[in-house]
């Protein structure tokens, strides 16, 4: 099994940065990609971006030249820098890990929320 905690949310004004964090514990030898997704109220949940464990960067069109996703050299925690914050980017942000082979992933954090206020 693996646990994801993530941290580093919060209430921030349009334009500003944050940075979230998901550390991951237990089987991490079990995990290759790791992602954030995130989910506004009345919305589906979306993948923000994700990072294979050879480094390779995904990411959703809404964020691209604004969030990178980072992953320290253990490869057990991913990281999230959000710059230029938008109101359409208050949701609440959720840390997710996949073994090698599996498509879905099978490990989810419980959440943090990001609020952008304008």
């Amino acid at each position: 099994q693996v646990q994801l905690v993530e941290s580093g949310g919060g209430l921030v004004q349009a334009g500003d940065s944050l940075r979230l964090s998901c550390a991951a514990s237990g089987d991490t030898i079990c995990i290759s990609a790791m992602g954030w997704y995130r989910q506004a109220p009345g919305k589906e949940r979306e993948l923000v971006a994700a990072i294979t464990s050879a480094g390779s960067t995904t990411y959703a069109d809404s964020v691209k030249g604004r969030f990178t996703i980072s992953r320290d050299n253990a490869k057990t925690t991913v990281y999230l820098q959000m710059n230029s914050l938008k109101p359409t980017d208050t949701a609440t942000y959720y840390c997710a890990a996949r073994s090698p082979g599996i498509q879905r992933y099978q490990y989810w954090g419980q959440g943090t929320q990001v609020t952008v206020s304008s």
